[in-house]
């Protein structure tokens, strides 16, 4: 403030007055910046505190949050994987595997191997006897009515036997016997009589099974 006056003496002749009022502003600029100045300083330093407070506590909740969004997640994941891991939505079980296989053909084992003269027969007086349906060992393959019955007089009724290059893995057994001058011949029971003419005779070869 000296200087100031210093400066207004020696350069601008002041009145008393204007050195009064010269004064006065002076003093009112350095009140208002001394007495200011601080209360900006703290307003900028808490608004800075109140910024990283915000920013902290986003970061606090998002960290809070996200062990619940995993939860959430997890249970919403839960069924899907439930599904995916029962075995009653799995292509295959154990039970199905079992049923599949009970339902499939037994594997059979071939004894004996041998080439035969095969033909076929029905149940009509003119090709058996005065009783058609009923074979040499009792059975009555009019009742019974499928197409498994042989006549052989070479093997033992109740033999099991499969011709693969004419039924492919038909098992047929054995039920009834032949004229006598027809020793090694197979004849296969068929139930109607155009399907026995129309087969007429062939030579294939025979597996005996078990």
């Amino acid at each position: 403030m000296s200087i100031l006056q210093k400066i207004s003496e020696e350069i601008v002749p002041w009145s008393r007055k204007q050195n009064i009022v010269l004064l006065v502003i002076t003093a009112c600029v350095f009140q208002f910046i001394l007495f200011y100045a601080p209360a900006l300083a703290d307003e900028a330093v808490n608004q800075a505190q109140a910024s990283s407070d915000s920013q902290e506590m986003l970061v606090n909740d998002s960290v809070s949050k996200e062990p619940t969004m995993n939860q959430e997640a997890a249970k919403l994941a839960q069924p899907v994987l439930t599904a995916i891991s029962s075995p009653e939505t799995a292509t295959s079980s154990p039970e199905t595997g079992s049923q599949e296989k009970a339902g499939s053909s037994p594997e059979v084992k071939v004894i004996n191997t041998s080439t035969h003269v095969i033909t076929a027969y029905n149940s009509e007086v003119a090709q058996t006897d005065d009783d058609p349906c009923t074979t040499a060992n009792g059975f009555n393959v009019c009742v019974h009515g499928v197409e498994d019955t042989i006549a052989a007089n070479f093997l033992k009724f109740g033999t099991k036997v499969k011709i693969p290059e004419l039924f492919g893995d038909r098992v047929f057994i054995v039920r009834d016997r032949m004229n006598v001058k027809h020793p090694n011949r197979i004849d296969v029971w068929m139930k109607d009589r155009h399907d026995a003419l129309q087969f007429g005779i062939k030579i294939a070869k025979i597996q005996v099974v078990e």
